[in-house]
């Protein structure tokens, strides 16, 4: 089985529950062995805001140390999306692995009239993984109600009532009494219930829970206070929350006043939890790092365009009222929302617009666009109302009609927020193809069957690229495919909604052919993706900075200030012997100077954030005049703000911005920001890392960071990605990630490599003390394969590599200064 048909399996599965209840899934629990068992467990249930909720909950549990789970639904793209560990997608061998395992049982329970859902599936999905994960404690959002979800089959450790309205009358009740009734029964045994809710909402909760802890304003005498301080800026907004014993103040990544009431319950429900060890400092840096897709997400500023999941009166009412903190001039909606929602409450809790396009989401459960438009029609906004194709197009026309001044709004429900962030989200990469073998290998990404794999292997030695479709887009590509000669493979679907990877090869004519195609299908969004990779191009804006490596690949040289490096051993721990050796690496040809002040080594000791400034700063102020720029190797923000303000020129986080001030500071400074893939740093020796793929998992990953670094301000051009050699990943798969280094190009970011004297080369027999040549010969490779910039201790011989290498691709364009 592959991961797709049980992707197909685990979706095809019933919708609704013949019983509901929770003792299908504890059955199912039962034949798995109980694999939760020995997990903790925090519940989020409520009408809106259970997922932000949740988290936010989960942020700050890792942040304060602990393994982490996370279960969410509905997903975007793809069904890993929902289960989650240390954030990080729950792995396609694992969801194959799991459905291999159920499959015949669950066959037998619908042979015998008694099926299980696709959600309580799932929910023992998570349940399962979390287990075999060994996590420290599971966060899940409950699906709907409470007593009778999927999720209430565990026993929680704390547990959250969000918000309550009337939601679902047909299964949950007709009064907010009877919905509270449902929801309150997730209030663990020996902890409060944890609510935000309000006025009415709180007295039926409270009815139900009578000690339920509240969250609040100051002026509805809550248990948790909450403050909402308002934008900070475009993508942030302040906070404060005041505890019995605690309180703290910080940033939200998620705009809006229900997000601080939303804050203050997982602040609670953490440190009901943990306790003491979830410091008030864990509770800031965990807050301001929960990012949440889809939440009043900020993608571009010029328009203003904002996603938002709203899908019910309340939530469309919370969504006008953030919406009103920003300064925009008109307003242009793309609305799409389910069937069986209520509409017109929704449409007139939302500002008025200039202009409507109303549009449906890949799902049976759509409402028609038309219907849409009546809604709009009979408040009195039908002259602005335009039904759109789809949601691409319909977001397409918006950012059309909208100025720079303007704003778009996408809202109505998740569904229609993912199929436009798709516009933002999704890459296509191009895959370097020598021969059939290299075919067939990326080929068997897009999971076809073995007849269309062996024809197209044969064929697909020209240029090939990856991209994730969905069912409508893959069925246009193989049509407009078919018609100009190129090769499109796509796999089966059996679900709309679901991203699966299709691969098209061809000649670059018939592939400009095919996006003349795809544009005359009204397919503008998926040409758009794969243009810059069949035009060879950049999307990125035009350079107009200096930087070294737009010309050509460029050598970064790493001084470590440190008593206690891999490789130097904290020989230029003297700020004398540093700027010494600094000035001959420039000698050397060094571009860059990468100062750092703290070893990422396994077993390294932490350093405060005063001795690191105090190690690193008078180094880079004594590199002031230097020809070079200088770059501060750190993790922490306060440390780059010191480093940036005596001088430094780039700020390299080997973290990928787990600092949630690093991207900010970035921005603030207007200077370039290496973003790392890690697992741990340092790192942690032995640990095992699953990946389903090394390359196309890490590419995925770091997008994720990449999205976050541009929408706090930064250019493409001044995000430099760093695939992260050794921290994570094993020897193998660091030479994969070097052999195939071109498909991060995807990103549409500069390119650095570190890999000098790395352990991978024990791999190839080198030694400890005998991996330069290693280190030459994997840098000559990697600017073969386009790295911009690599990352190495010897200077001298990295540069002639580095040189070599330029020379081979077109030796007439040499700089005269390389000459002899």
């Amino acid at each position: 089985m592959d991961y797709h048909a049980a992707a197909d399996f685990l979706s095809d599965l019933r919708r609704f529950a013949l019983d509901p209840g929770t003792e299908s899934i504890r059955e199912l629990l039962e034949f798995l062995d109980d694999p939760h068992e020995g997990v903790a467990f925090v519940q989020v249930a409520g009408s809106n805001g259970k997922g932000s909720t949740a988290r936010m909950t989960e942020s700050i549990l890792r942040e304060a140390g602990y393994r982490t789970g996370l279960y969410t639904s509905p997903h975007f793209d793809d069904i890993r999306e929902r289960v989650r560990v240390d954030g990080r997608k729950i792995t396609e061998s694992a969801v194959v692995e799991f459905v291999e395992e159920v499959r015949p049982y669950l066959v037998d329970r619908a042979v015998e009239g008694d099926p299980l859902t696709s959600f309580e599936t799932l929910t023992a999905m998570s349940l399962w993984y979390f287990g075999r994960s060994d996590v420290d404690v599971a966060v899940l959002e409950v699906g709907m109600g409470g007593r009778l979800d999927a999720t209430s089959v565990v026993d929680p450790v704390a547990a959250a009532v969000t918000a309550v309205s009337l939601e679902h009358t047909d299964i949950l009740g007709d009064t907010l009494d009877d919905i509270a009734a449902e929801k309150v029964t997730v209030a663990p045994e020996d902890a409060p219930l944890v609510t935000g809710a309000t006025g009415e909402s709180l007295a039926a909760v409270r009815r139900h829970a009578p000690d339920a802890l509240s969250v609040g304003l100051a002026e509805e005498s809550p248990d948790v206070r909450v403050r909402y301080d308002g934008l900070v800026n475009h993508a942030e907004a302040g906070v404060a929350l005041t505890g019995e014993d605690w309180g703290v103040e910080t940033r939200l990544p998620l705009p809006g006043a229900y997000q601080a009431r939303n804050a203050g319950v997982a602040a609670t429900l953490a440190r009901q939890f943990g306790g003491d060890r979830v410091t008030e400092t864990h509770l800031a840096r965990g807050l301001r790092n929960a990012h949440w897709p889809g939440r009043f997400e900020v993608v571009e500023r010029d328009p203003l365009v904002v996603l938002d999941g709203a899908h019910n009166p309340g939530a469309c009412e919370a969504v006008a009222e953030t919406l009103a903190e920003y300064d925009y001039d008109d307003l242009h909606l793309v609305f799409g929302a389910m069937h069986d929602k209520d509409h017109r409450s929704m449409v007139e809790a939302l500002p008025p617009a200039a202009s409507v396009r109303t549009c449906a989401p890949a799902l049976e459960r759509a409402a028609d666009p038309a219907v849409l438009a009546a809604a709009f029609e009979a408040v009195g906004e039908g002259e602005t109302v335009e039904p759109a194709g789809s949601v691409a197009a319909g977001l397409a026309a918006a950012r059309d009609a909208a100025a720079p001044e303007d704003c778009v709004l996408v809202v109505g429900s998740l569904f229609a927020v993912a199929e436009a962030r798709r516009r933002w989200s999704r890459l296509a990469i191009t895959r370097d193809v020598d021969g059939v073998d290299d075919a067939r290998a990326v080929l068997d990404r897009a999971h076809p069957d073995a007849v269309d794999a062996a024809a197209a292997a044969s064929e697909s030695v020209s240029d090939v690229l990856t991209v994730r479709l969905d069912r409508k887009e893959a069925r246009a590509l193989d049509r407009a495919a078919g018609r100009v000669g190129a090769t499109a493979i796509t796999a089966d679907y059996r679900s709309g909604r679901e991203l699966r990877a299709a691969v098209v090869a061809g000649t670059n004519a018939e592939l400009q052919e095919l996006l003349a195609a795809l544009d005359r299908r009204e397919l503008g969004n998926v040409a758009d993706t794969l243009r810059p990779r069949i035009d060879g191009a950049t999307t990125r804006a035009p350079a107009d900075r200096d930087y070294p490596w737009i010309e050509r690949p460029s050598v970064m040289g790493v001084l470590n200030v440190t008593p206690d490096s891999f490789h130097d051993g904290g020989e230029y721990f003297d700020a004398s012997a540093a700027v010494e050796r600094a000035e001959a690496m420039v000698e050397a040809g060094a571009d860059v100077i990468d100062v750092g002040g703290e070893s990422t080594r396994p077993g390294a000791d932490p350093v405060p954030v005063e001795a690191e400034i105090e190690r690193v700063r008078p180094v880079i102020e004594a590199l002031a005049d230097l020809d070079a720029l200088v770059s501060i190797d750190t993790r922490k923000a306060a440390v780059g703000r010191a480093a940036l303000e005596a001088g430094a020129d780039i700020l390299n986080d080997v973290t990928g911005l787990e600092d949630p001030e690093m991207r900010f500071l970035a921005a603030e400074f207007d200077v370039p920001v290496i973003v790392m893939h890690s697992i741990d740093a340092p790192v942690v020796p032995g640990k095992t890392v699953t990946y389903d793929d090394v390359v196309s998992d890490v590419i995925d990953e770091l997008a994720e960071r990449v999205a976050l670094a541009e929408r706090a301000g930064l250019d493409r051009e001044q995000v430099i990605v760093d695939p992260g050699l050794g921290f994570g990943k094993s020897d193998v798969e660091n030479f994969d990630l070097l052999d195939r280094l071109p498909e991060f190009r995807a990103l549409d970011c500069p390119i650095l490599l570190g890999h000098s004297h790395k352990s991978m080369f024990a791999h190839v027999g080198q030694g400890a003390d005998e991996r330069l040549p290693a280190t030459i010969a994997a840098t000559a490779l990697a600017v073969d394969r386009g790295a911009d910039i690599v990352r190495v201790h010897d200077v001298a011989e990295n540069v002639a590599a580095v040189r070599t290498a330029v020379a081979t691709a077109d030796a007439a364009d040499v700089p005269d200064d390389w000459r002899a």
